[in-house]
């Protein structure tokens, strides 16, 4: 499987169940201009998936305010995606998450996206996509592995900071911390004052 990293994210045009509960088809071309956090998982009405559904959906607002879209997929229906939505979380719902749930029945999304399993189900891909559709960042996990949302936001906060400002972001940075210059200088720079 060859990376997808600082390559065009491949478009498509799927059903998807939106925040209001409505179908729509969604074209992933249409977000352009924004940031896109698109992420797979393998099956409504499971167990690990529920958890990161709803994890994203408490920090919708962290991600709307940094002009980011979160968009979940899994090889699920509409119809079902739709189900599992207006289950109650009690009941083994997810309840009234407010981003996209893609239905992706004949699979290619997660296809092209490398993450199909067995031609199967996705694995637990994300894939975070710049404003002018080109992916720049992948983490893809195994089925039993849940994905850690804040690592996510923090991954979007490094990316705006080098568009903004030109510098590289360091291993652990986190908003509002020291970035490092371009350079050899400023690395050396950088690392002189964080040693130890």
């Amino acid at each position: 499987m060859s990376s997808l990293v600082t390559k065009e994210a491949p478009d498509f045009t799927a059903q998807a169940v939106m925040p209001d509960n409505s179908f729509k088809e969604l074209k992933l071309s249409d977000y352009r201009g924004k940031y896109v956090i698109l992420f797979f998982y393998p099956l409504d009405f499971t167990f690990v998936c529920p958890s990161e559904i709803i994890a994203f959906d408490k920090m919708i607002e962290k991600f709307r305010s940094k002009n980011a879209q979160v968009i979940g997929v899994s090889v699920d229906s509409h119809f079902t995606h739709w189900a599992w939505r207006n289950t109650p979380v009690e009941k083994g719902g997810i309840g009234q998450v407010r981003y996209p749930l893609v239905a992706d029945l004949s699979k290619n999304i997660s296809r092209d996206y490398g993450v199909l399993i067995n031609d199967s189900v996705a694995l637990r891909g994300l894939f975070l996509i710049d404003k002018d559709g080109i992916v720049r960042h992948s983490v893809i996990n195994d089925l039993s592995l849940g994905r850690n949302v804040d690592e996510a936001l923090r991954m979007l906060d490094a990316l705006k900071f080098t568009e903004e400002h030109g510098e590289v972001c360091p291993a652990n940075w986190k908003e509002g911390d020291e970035a490092m210059k371009p350079t050899s200088e400023g690395v050396a720079d950088y690392l002189a004052k964080h040693a130890g």
